[in-house]
């Protein structure tokens, strides 16, 4: 927590510093009311007592009450406005954190993992923070001032305070004891619902399609009540310090009023005014303990929860990414005849695992259309995204222009390498909004840019079908289009950023085959000057290829063009020939 707080800017730690000052004065004044309470008990058991001495006792505890209500009040600002700064900082930082993962660390934490932490976990820092001041500050100073007011007191009053201060410590070592470890419980048990309701929203179709909701509902369910019977326990455990603060406040009272009755009976007639002034200050006093252990208890409801939020967060913002890109670069030789060179590159998941890439080894020159195909599971997606860094290569090296691309920036990188992945990701706002993505070598992007992708992409025509054009609504994921739209879209703001290299990892798996022909034929014509790699399942796609790999268990077992490879190779015949006839692959 404390590291965490380490993040606050110059501004909230002085705005915090204030806080603390006001809630000092404040409980000082909270402090000094019941000694005019006394001074206004004496005079009403004193005879010859006018209204008019009342007023300037009466008026000093109505003076002392309003300002520590404006202290409360301006320490509530304070502290809205520290948790609402500090909150936005930290979820910022989370953010970007997450956005310079590499795949492997997106898999390690999870995606409903991680937004948990950038939401919940972030909230119950702020919550903290927010109460924290007004509460946790304010409480133990409240109760060991008052308990101090009050030590030179009757030896009586301070054996039943005591006693209720026992009491109340002993009920929080019991929420310490059996409530705090829980709360870890429960952050787990959230990340697991929120996974179980991502994956039951996503998947939907296929639930319903199985009639499979019984059994989905079940899962829910059964991760639900756990996470249900574990909020109960500890909320429970909340629950029932109420009641018993309640009890001791009001047992408190009773034991004062028990004790001054007895001392006032036995006490002189000078004495018993004298007793009775101190009883009624030592109960004021005495129930400010009480209300001090009150806020303190609220310490011990949320500081558990929060202390395990901060240590979860501290887990993304301390990971360092797999993937480290420098700070600059050395100039790039711009005529080097070859883009794209791999070379011997394997690639494992983590040491101890099998590779799943082994000694590849191909290059590519400007304009060149590489394709992988294999069977699932070859290892075709991996190998591609060695380019953009999704994952770096365990041994040998992948070069961009000459230069490894572990010399390259994260920035020129992405310049440079244009992506599109298996599945179209299309993001909420409008056709322009996602045409116009990010930043990249052809950025700015003017309409005529746009539209002309997406003419290449063969997305003109449902474009043009829309009423507004560009400025037509996209959902989030783009769900208001079909899959074969979405992979369209996806190729034309590829091909808008106008990068060195295009990747398509099996991005024409949803175009129909006159679609698919149609735009291989413009990016043959209209791409000269680009390097396309391509991942495809259909020999149709890749038949025209300038160089084909053919992959088995993440070997290259055959490379060449189609023909070649088709009078040759045993795995892409098998493959070609159950897809096209002789005739067909014969004729392309």
């Amino acid at each position: 927590m404390l590291k965490l707080l380490k993040k606050l800017k110059r501004q909230e730690i002085i705005m915090m510093l204030f806080s603390v000052c006001f809630v000092v004065t404040q409980v000082w004044l909270d402090l000094k009311v019941p000694d005019y309470m006394s001074e206004v008990t004496q005079k009403l058991v004193k005879e010859g007592t006018k209204v008019s001495d009342l007023y300037q006792p009466g008026g000093m505890m109505l003076i002392l009450s309003l300002i520590s209500f404006a202290m409360s009040l301006i320490v509530g600002f304070f502290a809205a406005r520290i948790g609402a700064g500090f909150t936005r900082t930290l979820r910022g930082n989370v953010f970007d954190k997450v956005l310079s993962f590499s795949v492997k660390e997106a898999q390690q934490f999870s995606v409903p993992s991680l937004i948990t932490r950038t939401t919940n976990d972030i909230i119950q820092i702020q919550l903290v923070i927010t109460l924290g001041l007004q509460v946790m500050i304010k409480g133990p100073i409240m109760a060991g001032w008052a308990i101090y007011k009050i030590s030179d007191k009757s030896g009586e009053w301070m054996i039943a305070t005591a006693g209720a201060v026992l009491i109340l410590l002993t009920m929080i070592s019991i929420l310490m004891l059996f409530a705090f470890p829980k709360q870890k419980i429960i952050q787990g048990l959230t990340d697991k619902l929120n996974g179980l309701a991502r994956e039951n929203i996503t998947g939907i179709r296929v639930i319903r399609a199985y009639n499979a909701e019984n059994y989905r509902n079940h899962s829910f369910d059964m991760a639900s009540s756990e996470l249900t019977n574990t909020n109960l326990f500890t909320m429970r455990l909340f629950g029932l310090f109420q009641p018993v603060m309640m009890l001791v406040s009001n047992g408190l009272l009773l034991a004062i009023y028990w004790i001054g009755a007895y001392l006032i009976d036995a006490a002189s007639l000078m004495e018993k005014v004298t007793i009775f002034g101190d009883m009624t200050v030592f109960m004021s006093y005495a129930m400010q303990v009480v209300m001090g252990f009150m806020m303190m208890t609220m310490i011990f409801i949320i500081l558990p929860r929060a202390i395990i939020s901060a240590n979860r967060i501290n887990e993304v913002l301390d990971t360092t990414p797999d993937v480290q890109y420098p700070t600059s670069m050395s100039e790039v030789n711009e005529m080097n005849d070859t883009v794209v060179e791999y070379e011997n590159v394997t690639f494992a998941y983590s040491d101890s695992a099998e590779p799943v890439i082994e000694n590849v080894t191909f290059s590519a020159k400007a304009g060149d259309t590489v394709a992988f195909i294999g069977s699932t599971g070859s290892g075709k997606s991996t190998l591609v995204n060695l380019l953009p860094r999704f994952y770096d290569v365990t041994k040998g090296s992948v070069r961009l222009n000459g230069k490894d691309i572990r010399e390259y920036t994260q920035d020129e990188l992405n310049k440079r390498v244009g992506y599109i992945p298996q599945k179209a990701v299309l993001f909420s706002g409008t056709i322009k909004s996602n045409m116009d993505f990010g930043v990249s070598q052809a950025s700015p992007l003017s309409e005529a840019d746009m539209y002309d992708a997406l003419a290449l992409a063969q997305a003109s025509e449902f474009i043009a079908s829309k009423e507004n054009g560009l400025q037509s609504e996209v959902a989030q994921n783009g769900t208001n289009f079909s899959g074969g739209q979405k992979q369209r879209l996806a190729i034309a703001r590829a091909l808008a950023r106008k990068p060195e290299v295009l990747i398509f990892d099996d991005s024409f798996s949803a175009l129909d085959y006159k679609t698919d022909k149609m735009l291989r034929k413009d990016l043959a014509e209209k791409t000269q000057a680009m390097t396309k790699l391509i991942v495809a399942q259909r020999i149709s796609t890749i038949m025209d290829a300038d160089l084909i790999l053919v992959l088995d268990n993440g070997k290259v077992v055959g490379q060449g063009k189609h023909k070649e490879l088709l009078a040759t190779n045993e795995v892409y015949q098998e493959i070609a020939y159950s897809q096209l006839s002789k005739e067909e692959l014969a004729n392309g």
